[in-house]
């Protein structure tokens, strides 16, 4: 009775705290009790993390997104197909679970932990996979938020390249904005600009992803389309176009963001010590590579070019 108790007074007190804090106390959660809910809990975050994709979209302006300078969008180009390949190469040398490589692979390529909620489902990831894959993403995102002003005034950057640098190397938005405001107000705008330009790319990747998931598994049975997605591209071009009241917009946001915590809080409950060691520390190794190859590929792309 008082794992349950627990349980549920964790998961209200998640809707209060960061996504990111919040997967760190469902963790923390599954590696002391058993999880009263197992069943519950898996089809409540199923349908919890696709609301809160959806209502994402409405935080994402489509014109402001597609504003970024050409060399921007250039660099997104690059290093979004260039992580989903190396992803794809590191995962076979590392011999990992391809699901888990896979969205480590897109948490890095485009707007780390909304790219695996997006994603996460599309590719059927179980829960264990997903709670994996976002830890070591934010675990990285919050280094890099601490380490790349100090390295971008270390390389004396212009407000302009670190803007560029951040917004290519770092993997959450949230992150991407803090570094970048701790730089100057230039680059807070050209890291948020081409961050959002490079969060667009969750449409492709995702509708790409149920063919390619689909071909994995034998390509004969129906293709399972995950239609929240569309809701997502739906909501994006309604908060673009259309006269939405701002306390509308800005409750849905607040919605989201509670939902998105608490739904974190639940996947972080199913990753127990033992799934942890059935992991291993091969996914972590993983993250790193991809995240010191983009950091420093792009910072000497931009230097020098």
């Amino acid at each position: 009775m008082t794992k349950k108790i627990i349980f549920i007074s964790l998961l209200i007190l998640s809707i209060f705290i960061s996504p990111a804090l919040a997967l760190f106390l469902g963790i923390t959660y599954a590696f002391i009790f058993p999880h009263p809910y197992p069943l519950l809990s898996n089809r409540l975050s199923k349908y919890l993390l696709q609301i809160s994709v959806v209502g994402l979209g409405f935080g994402m302006n489509l014109y402001d997104s597609l504003q970024s300078s050409s060399v921007g969008m250039m660099m997104t180009i690059f290093s979004v197909v260039g992580v989903m390949g190396i992803g794809y190469l590191l995962g076979k040398l590392f011999k990992i679970d391809h699901c888990v490589s896979y969205l480590i692979s897109s948490g890095t390529a485009i707007c780390g932990g909304s790219a695996i909620a997006a994603i996460a489902p599309v590719v059927k990831a179980n829960q264990c996979q997903t709670s994996v894959s976002l830890a070591v993403i934010f675990t990285l995102n919050a280094i890099a938020l601490f380490i790349f002003p100090s390295i971008g005034h270390f390389f004396d950057l212009s407000q302009q390249d670190f803007g560029m640098w951040a917004a290519i190397a770092i993997h959450d938005t949230s992150s991407v904005v803090g570094a970048a405001a701790a730089y100057g107000e230039e680059a807070l705008m050209i890291a948020t600009t081409v961050k959002l330009t490079r969060a667009l790319w969750i449409i492709p990747l995702a509708l790409v992803s149920i063919f390619f998931f689909q071909n994995q598994e034998g390509g004969k049975d129906k293709i399972a389309i995950p239609y929240f997605i569309f809701f997502f591209i739906l909501a994006m071009i309604l908060n673009t176009y259309l006269p939405i009241p701002s306390i509308f917009l800005t409750g849905i946001r607040i919605f989201s963001h509670k939902a998105l915590a608490a739904t974190l809080f639940l996947i972080g409950t199913s990753l127990s010590i033992k799934a942890l060691k059935n992991v291993g520390i091969k996914p972590i190794l993983v993250g790193i590579s991809l995240w010191a190859l983009i950091s420093i590929f792009s910072l000497i792309f931009i230097i020098h070019f």
